[in-house]
């Protein structure tokens, strides 16, 4: 197996762990702020256009995280810094 070959193997699987690990903690964190906020508004229904606001911000900031995951994996996957240095090294030889 090449090095060129080997570096795209390894940048492929972990971009994909990087993605399944990177969405599993935002899509916990999602679910249980949703169950908070239903019975936030379960208790207090006058209150629910100020708590569903905060839920949205909330939500926005956690997707963030998965959001990172995911530009990460992009990197990876499609401009791996180091291609130009293994195709570099090869061309040396």
């Amino acid at each position: 197996m090449t090095d060129q070959a080997l570096i795209g193997m390894v940048s492929i699987i972990m971009g994909g762990l990087t993605i399944a690990i990177g969405s599993i903690g935002p899509a916990l964190g999602e679910a249980r702020a949703l169950a908070e906020a239903l019975g936030a508004i379960a208790r207090q229904p006058d209150e629910a256009g100020t708590i569903t606001r905060t839920l949205f911000v909330g939500m926005a900031m956690v997707e963030s995280t998965a959001i990172y995951c995911f530009v990460i994996a992009i990197i990876l996957i499609f401009t791996n810094p180091f291609w130009d240095f293994v195709t570099t090294a090869g061309a040396g030889n």
